[in-house]
C-alpha cells in the first residue's frame, strides 16, 4: 500500500533543504537538533515556515566547513527578539526561541571547551579530559578546533556513539526530550532507534505492543528493546504515512463517518484494536427538540483531523516531524501558554 515509503535509511544523508525543516535528517548534528525542536508541537508547513525565516534573517553558511546549514553562531549571538520574531510564524516562538538559544549557548560553552582540552593535549601530550575524546582521532580533533577557530557551532562529536549514550547527551539541552533526540539518532546519527510520534504511538497500541495508557515515552523505552533495529526505521515511516492516509486509521474519523465508509478493509484490519475510535466518538444526529427551541451545538469529528497532518514524512523532503499529540498544534501567530507548551519536551 506504500511501496514508495523507505525501508532502511538512505545511505547518504541528504545536504539541508532551506524550505523544508524536515526532522533531523541532515548531516550536521546541531542543524539536525534545532530542526527538530522547530518541528515539535506544530504543522510541517509552520516549520518549513520558520526554517525560510531563519535562512532569511540569519544567513547560511555558503562555503567550508558547515556550508548549507543556517547560520547558527549567528543566531547564538542575536537578540534573543530577533529569534522570535523569525520564528513567530509557525507558533510558540518564544518558548522556542529560549530552548534554541539554551542550547546554541550550551553547545558554544562546550566547543570551547573541547578546543582548549585539545590544545593542552597537543602541548603537554596528556590525553584531553572532554567527553568521548579517547575515541577521536587526532583529524577529528583538529576538525574540532578548526570549526571553534571559525565560529561554527557544532555537535558532531556525537556522531559514532552508540544510541543510548547519545540519547543522554540530546537529553541534557533545554527543550529536548525523548522523542526529539531518538529522532536525531535515527535520521541523522543513523542508529536504529525507535522513535515514538503521535501516530507511532497509536499503532503501538492498537497493535497491543505497549499498553493502552503507556505514555509516548512507556512505549520508547519498551519497544526500543523489544523491536528488532532493522526495522525501526521502516516503521516508523510506514506507520506515520499510514495513519495520515488510511481512512479507517486517521484520527479524525471514527466508525459510522463517512470516511470511515470509504475504505471497505484496512490491509491491518485483523490485527488492530482501534478501541478510542469506537461509534461513540462519531458524529451523532442532533436529538429532536420543541418547537422554538435551539439545538444544541453538533460535536466537531474533523477536531482532530489537524493532527494527522502534524506528522510528515518523504512527500516533504524528509522524515517526520517530531510528532504531537490532538490539541497541542499551534496556529500562526499564537503565543498562547508558550511557557508552558515547551515544558513537555523538556520534562520527558
Amino acid at each position: 500500500m506504500h511501496d514508495d515509503v523507505r525501508a532502511q535509511a538512505p545511505e547518504v544523508i541528504p545536504a539541508p533543504s532551506l524550505e523544508v525543516a524536515g526532522c533531523g535528517e541532515v548531516p550536521s548534528v546541531l542543524d539536525a537538533l534545532i530542526r527538530t525542536v522547530l518541528s515539535g508541537a506544530t504543522t510541517f508547513e509552520n516549520a518549513d515556515k520558520m526554517i525560510k525565516g531563519l535562512t532569511k534573517k540569519f544567513g547560511v553558511l555558503t562555503e567550508g566547513i558547515g556550508e548549507g546549514s543556517i547560520d547558527w553562531n549567528n543566531v547564538r549571538t542575536s537578540p534573543i527578539e530577533d529569534l522570535v520574531g523569525a520564528i513567530r510564524c509557525g507558533g510558540l516562538g518564544n518558548a522556542k526561541a529560549k530552548s534554541i538559544k539554551g542550547i546554541l549557548d550550551m553547545v558554544y560553552q562546550e566547543n570551547i571547551e573541547r578546543r582548549e582540552a585539545y590544545l593542552r593535549e597537543k602541548q603537554t601530550g596528556e590525553q584531553a579530559d572532554v567527553f568521548a575524546a579517547a575515541d577521536k582521532t587526532k583529524g577529528q580533533k583538529d576538525l574540532e578546533i578548526l570549526k571553534t577557530d571559525k565560529n561554527i557551532l557544532s555537535l558532531d562529536h556525537i556522531h559514532g556513539l552508540p544510541a543510548d549514550e547519545a540519547m543522554r547527551q540530546f537529553t541534557k539541552y533545554p527543550g529536548v526530550g525523548v522523542k526529539t533526540s531518538a529522532c536525531v539518532i535515527l535520521f541523522c546519527l543513523q542508529r536504529p532507534c525507535f522513535a515514538v510520534d503521535t501516530h507511532v504511538n497509536k499503532f503501538s497500541k492498537w497493535l497491543g505492543w505497549a499498553p493502552e495508557k503507556a505514555t509516548e515515552d512507556d512505549v520508547f523505552s519498551h519497544l526500543e528493546v523489544r523491536c528488532p533495529d532493522h526495522l525501526k526505521y521502516g516503521l516508523h515511516q510506514l506507520f506515520i504515512r499510514h495513519g495520515q492516509t488510511c481512512e479507517k486509521c486517521r484520527r479524525s474519523t471514527a466508525e459510522g463517518t463517512d470516511s470511515w465508509r470509504k475504505l471497505e478493509e484496512c490491509p491491518l484490519e485483523s490485527l488492530l484494536n482501534r478501541y478510542d475510535k469506537r461509534q461513540s466518538k462519531a458524529k451523532p444526529k442532533p436529538p429532536k427538540k420543541a418547537k422554538g427551541e435551539k439545538p444544541e451545538a453538533e460535536p466537531d469529528v474533523k477536531k482532530e483531523e489537524q493532527e494527522d497532518g502534524a506528522d510528515t514524512t518523504g512527500a516533504k523532503n524528509g522524515p517526520a516531524e517530531d510528532g504531537m499529540e490532538a490539541g497541542d498544534q499551534v496556529e500562526e501567530g499564537s503565543e498562547a501558554k508558550e511557557d508552558d507548551d515547551i515544558k513537555k519536551e523538556g520534562e520527558a
